[in-house]
């Protein structure tokens, strides 16, 4: 059971915006701090979320035995809203970029990389996906004791927000290696990073929906 919860935890995490995002802050003038506000950021509204859609879907009565097909039905819907997400995606080209275009939200605080705005950035970029709902859904519905679903939360929460983390500690540990490997990595995201979210967006859909169909079947 638990396994299928870090399975969509990890699709959840496939974000090139959030890598895009931590390369920028490590690449400020105080990387550590900028990033690191990036971090709290990401991990608030992950938490928040997910301690808020857990004891919702608890309070539904989703938990009991007699909901389970309810509760593979939910895990259906949500797959089929996320494949639909990532057909419009598909659809939606992504714009040329131009020098004297007006940047959106997160670009503007991008621009000014203090730590309030990233702080603010991580709230926005690691907003709950359709994938991290899945897992959450997966966690409120498993007959557990408590510890061991709030480790297992845990897990799921530190997967979630793994490019906001992960790209820290690579530069505690190097800063100028990670620095370059970042440089080269955000490039290559830069150019196809629609692409990569529409694959993740499609493929988490197509998992959701195998999911609820095998479990309504069974």
């Amino acid at each position: 059971m638990f396994g299928q919860a870090v399975g969509f935890a990890f699709l959840a995490a496939l974000s090139p915006t959030a890598l895009i995002v931590a390369a920028a802050f490590l690449g400020s003038d105080s990387p550590r701090r900028t990033a690191m506000a990036y971090l709290f950021g990401a991990l608030l509204i992950t938490v928040l979320a997910g301690v808020a859609a857990f004891f919702a879907l608890r309070a539904g009565g989703l938990a009991q035995l007699p909901q389970r097909e309810p509760r593979y039905g939910v895990r259906l819907g949500l797959g089929v809203l996320a494949l639909a997400v990532g057909l419009v995606l598909a659809r939606r080209k992504p714009r040329p970029r131009r020098p004297k275009a007006n940047p959106g939200l997160v670009g503007r605080l991008i621009a000014r990389p203090a730590p309030g705005a990233a702080f603010t950035v991580g709230v926005l970029v690691f907003a709950p996906s359709i994938t991290y709902l899945a897992a959450v859904q997966v966690l409120a519905t498993a007959n557990e004791t408590v510890p061991v679903v709030v480790l297992a939360a845990a897990l799921v929460v530190t997967i979630v927000v793994m490019l906001a983390w992960l790209p820290l500690v690579l530069y505690l540990a190097a800063p100028e290696g990670t620095t370059r490997g970042l440089a080269t990595v955000n490039g290559w995201l830069r150019a196809h990073g629609h692409a990569v979210l529409v694959m993740a967006t499609s493929v988490a859909g197509l998992v959701l929906i195998a999911n609820g169909a095998i479990g309504l079947a069974s």
